[in-house]
């Protein structure tokens, strides 16, 4: 009787690692993990373009709200340079 519980205890174990390399395994999870990455890697761009975006908005409005008040012409500032892709991908690795 012990020896047949054994059989099959190991057949149903052979039966699982199968169906798990049937279903994805690792491959497959390693897939889905690359994707998401890179979803989150659009996210954190989208973001930050967004926020520099915000940023130039808020600034133009404060100009045009000081120079009301004042009562002269708001003097545009002056445009700033894109930052380069080096320090854009350490920027994003700081705020993570």
């Amino acid at each position: 009787m012990d020896v047949l519980a054994l059989l099959i205890a190991i057949i149903a174990l052979v039966l699982a690692f199968l169906v798990y390399q049937k279903v994805g395994g690792l491959g497959d999870l390693k897939k889905h993990t690359e994707g998401l990455t890179q979803i989150g890697d659009a996210i954190i761009k989208a973001t930050n373009s967004l926020r520099e975006k915000t940023a130039d908005v808020l600034d133009k409005l404060e100009a045009g709200l000081r120079a009301r008040e004042t009562g002269t012409k708001p003097e545009p500032k002056p445009e700033t340079k894109p930052k380069p892709q080096e320090e854009t991908k350490k920027d994003e690795e700081s705020s993570l």
